[in-house]
């Protein structure tokens, strides 16, 4: 095995700048979708149904960019040619985002906004795992959260900041404010120029050099799928029972999504069991029936942790300007300062992470991992549960601590806690299943959080921060079942 070289601090710098763009337009839309939503008339009840695009695309996108790229090789490179196509189609999508004269156009612009940045999401985390020797990859994870760190902050204060510059706040009926239209603008801009430089000042190894750094063995035996046809009944009886509850009761038409989705997996999970194909279906479904025992216990994590996220991220903004500022109409300057408002907060919780990176080390030193995040996810349930408490907007600052926290903890921990249990020649692939016990929660969040507060809390939107923060709880609670990696922990211990 010939033995990786180190790399400069400055060639790390490069090959993670491109993240900064990557998380400029994350932010953005995360911050500005909802209220773009709102401005163009949706309800507030239809917003998590419009969100749906965004989790959907990445349940599909992540896994088959990672599988891909993984065998991928031309003059750009391996990752790269990825990195620049969803830079490029996100960008675009940027800039027609808030001159989206219709509602179904915003719908449609996010679900390709959000599949772009999955494009190059997926394959920039592999790359620090191609490009650094063992040793480094820490620093290189580290540079990452650096730059997601500044590219929200940044990009979440975008439309404050032009306001307090005088650029105009408040629009006409069905009009996007001049704010959020520069701040997309800017971040079409910062997303792919941040791109192009880790694209034109990297270089990666041809498949191989690769290979002759590489320190475990190839693995080509497939995971044992035989009796999957059980776990396939299973979901599709629950899906087509839902589906006659859905119809007969006739509940949220989004509901109807999350029924076919159980349905169709298990048609896959019955077609695994069956199939003599070693494709990519196969070996990304056999991966998931075959995952480890830690990551099958880590995914509850993640679904109450994300479910509680995509909560955030929907009705901060509608939640905020009701409740904080009074008003539902979407072209009152009151709402739109309230808007703005959200966009502090959400740079708030983005800057607060940054802090808690640097705590986290000494908590996992203090308590362990598990306890780290159980304490961090505790502190994320007690920031939005406050959002009920708090009525004066500033000191909804106080309660982003404890988000960023969570944020800070949910973005590392899991993955300490997983890093152990994968096989290093399966690391991009369980990656991108990794990624279905993020997207799952937010699809289901999207599905069923309008009908609980339609029939439990008279639509007011508040309250979803509020069932955020008790998934958020559940989440830490949750984290216990989960076994402490000793190595990862020595690891941690020992910078």
């Amino acid at each position: 095995m010939t033995r990786k070289p180190e790399l400069s601090f400055w060639q790390i710098w490069n090959m993670c700048f491109g993240f900064l763009g990557i998380q400029f337009g994350f932010a953005l839309q995360n911050a500005n979708v909802s209220r773009i939503f709102q401005t163009l008339g949706a309800d507030v009840g239809d917003i998590p149904a419009l969100w749906i695009a965004a989790p959907f695309s990445g349940l599909l996108v992540q896994p088959v960019i990672g599988y891909l790229s993984d065998r991928t090789w031309t003059r750009l490179g391996r990752r790269r040619p990825y990195f620049l196509i969803g830079a490029v189609l996100t960008t675009l999508a940027l800039l027609c985002m808030p001159n989206s004269p219709v509602l179904w156009v915003a719908a449609g612009l996010l679900w390709i906004m959000d599949a772009s940045i999955n494009i190059s999401m997926e394959p920039f985390r592999a790359f620090v795992g191609d490009q650094l020797p063992p040793r480094q990859r820490p620093q290189g994870y580290a540079m990452q959260s650096f730059f997601i760190g500044v590219g929200s902050v940044v990009a979440s204060l975008l439309p404050w900041l032009l306001a307090k510059l005088g650029v105009s706040n408040v629009a006409g009926e069905g009009a996007i404010p001049d704010t959020v239209k520069y701040a997309f603008y800017l971040g079409g801009v910062v997303l792919l120029g941040s791109v192009l430089w880790t694209v034109l000042r990297t270089r990666e190894y041809p498949p191989g050099e690769l290979e002759a750094f590489s320190d475990s063995p190839v693995e080509t035996e497939q995971v044992d799928a035989s009796r999957a046809w059980r776990l396939g009944v299973v979901l599709i009886v629950a899906g087509l029972a839902m589906l006659a509850v859905i119809h007969y009761y006739a509940a949220e038409k989004e509901l109807y999504l999350l029924a076919g989705g159980l349905a169709l997996f298990g048609v896959m999970f019955s077609w695994l069991s069956a199939t003599r194909s070693r494709g990519m279906l196969r070996q990304v479904m056999g991966d998931l029936y075959g995952m480890p025992e830690t990551m099958r216990r880590l995914a509850v994590v993640q679904f109450f942790s994300w479910f509680a996220l995509f909560a955030l991220w929907i009705y901060t903004t509608a939640g905020v300007t009701s409740v904080h500022y009074g008003t539902t109409d979407t072209h009152s300057a009151a709402y739109n300062e309230g808007a703005n408002w959200v966009g502090v907060l959400f740079a708030a919780y983005n800057g607060f992470a940054a802090v808690a990176a640097a705590a986290i080390p000494w908590m996992v030193r203090r308590w362990g991992l598990r306890t780290s995040h159980m304490v961090n996810c505790w502190l994320g349930g007690a920031g939005l549960l406050s959002f009920l408490v708090i009525r004066d907007p500033q000191w909804l600052l106080l309660s982003m601590v404890g988000v960023g926290f969570a944020w800070a903890s949910i973005l590392s921990l899991p993955y300490a806690l997983l890093s152990d249990n994968l096989p290093a020649t399966k690391m991009g692939v369980y990656m991108g299943i990794f990624n279905f016990f993020i997207v799952i929660p937010q699809l289901m969040a999207a599905s069923v959080l309008g009908l609980l507060l339609r029939l439990f809390f008279h639509g007011q939107p508040i309250w979803a921060l509020a069932m955020g923060g008790a998934s958020l709880v559940i989440a830490g609670l949750c984290t216990l079942r989960v076994a402490e990696p000793s190595a990862q922990l020595s690891a941690i211990e020992a910078r």
